[in-house]
């Protein structure tokens, strides 16, 4: 069975698409055996693609894009092995809608992965921004991929020990 990991923001349209379809992007190189994919905590954009800056980005950048937003939904928690915040704000409310400790312990925030990260672990929303604030959500999300693959390929091979 795959190893599941989603990532999730406000609307899913700019910070969580952009980090499913980077991460997605090393999982498929590297071949591992893991399924991608994002949600928001909010209802505002389901249905909807991805912003076009955060498409415009990700494909500048060498990514694939598509998209459909959709809303986080309490029962997913068992879905998925681990579940990525955007920022602190998104780990409160997926904390505060997970039916047990067992759920709340699979929510972490994206740039802790980051060993460059510091304090500052929020990706900020680039929605109100320009293009500058779409790349640079994306060198944060980039930054974290590298220590979230080696979490993702530590925890496939523990679960494979088991």
């Amino acid at each position: 069975m795959s190893y599941r990991v989603t990532f999730v923001c406000t609307g899913n349209i700019c910070r969580s698409p952009m980090a499913e379809w980077v991460f997605r992007h090393h999982v498929e190189k590297e071949g591992l055996d893991v399924e991608v994919d994002s949600s928001g905590t909010g209802p505002w954009h389901v249905g909807s693609g991805a912003d076009p800056r955060t498409v415009r980005v990700l494909q500048r950048n060498g990514y694939r894009s598509a998209h459909t937003a959709r809303q986080f939904q309490p029962d997913w928690f068992d879905r998925y092995d681990l579940i990525v915040a955007l920022d602190a704000g998104h780990l409160r409310e997926l904390r505060a809608m997970a039916p047990d400790d067992a759920a709340r312990g699979r929510i972490r925030l994206l740039r802790e992965f980051d060993p460059d990260a510091g304090d500052d672990l929020d990706v900020p929303d680039p929605y109100y921004g320009g293009h500058a604030d779409f790349e640079h959500v994306l060198k944060l999300v980039e930054a974290a991929v590298p220590g979230l693959l080696d979490h993702v390929r530590a925890e496939t091979s523990l679960a494979r020990e088991a």
